[in-house]
């Protein structure tokens, strides 16, 4: 036989057996790869770093205090965080950073709003999301924004008072992003003009209560 075609029978015979065993073919030439780090947080139940997730928000019957009148008020609206390294535990939670946050509620009797909105850039990323407990999984959500109260009543002007603290409220969940689930206020926020709000001046108004439902909504 010539020798090209013994090398021609050659190379089909190892086509064909290729063929019959193409796992074989796989295993020759795929490498294993490493999971990368998205994957990683995957498989640790954590959301993957640089993901901008939105919640809505509903908190019926919140107590504002505007002077001395004490109002109940039903907010609505929501909030946008964006998923950052926690360095202090990078393997068991991630810090949260506020891009967005405004609710908004009527006032009873002759009508107005109060709105509530994030002022401020959330530089340090102060919300968090820790896992608690692997399985089932557990965390602990906590929310951290610095915001303003615009109080907008017809024939008046709107009154925009900052807070003195950041209005920081969290729950137990046991999925991320939250599907309805519980927050609540974790200390009454005291709001002020701008230029009294880092001062021990008496606040002009507080947040006592703001139980929200978050997600799923």
């Amino acid at each position: 036989m010539p020798r090209r075609s013994r090398s021609a029978l050659a190379a089909c015979a190892t086509l064909l057996a290729l063929a019959a065993c193409p796992a074989a073919m796989g295993t020759a030439t795929a490498a294993p790869t490493a999971p990368t780090p998205v994957t990683q947080r995957a498989q640790n139940g954590l959301p993957p770093i640089g993901a901008e997730i939105p919640f809505s928000m509903l908190a019926v019957n919140s107590s504002f205090r505007i002077g001395d009148e004490l109002v109940s008020l039903d907010f609505g609206g929501g909030i946008k965080q964006r998923v950052d390294v926690n360095r202090d535990d990078p393997f068991n939670s991630v810090r949260l950073r506020t891009i967005g946050f405004r609710v908004s509620a009527e006032l009873p009797g002759d009508g107005g709003t109060v709105t509530f909105e994030q002022y401020d850039v959330d530089v340090e990323a102060s919300s968090t999301l820790t896992m608690t407990q692997r399985f089932p999984p557990k965390y602990e959500h906590t929310i951290v924004v610095p915001v303003t109260a615009t109080i907008d009543r017809p024939g008046q002007d709107p009154v925009v008072l900052f807070s003195k603290g950041p209005m920081v409220f969290s729950a137990p969940i046991t999925q991320f992003p939250p599907r309805g689930d519980q927050y609540q206020l974790r200390a009454p926020v005291d709001f002020a003009a701008e230029e009294n709000a880092a001062g021990s001046e008496k606040a002009e108004a507080t947040l006592e209560k703001f139980p929200a439902r978050v997600g799923g909504l």
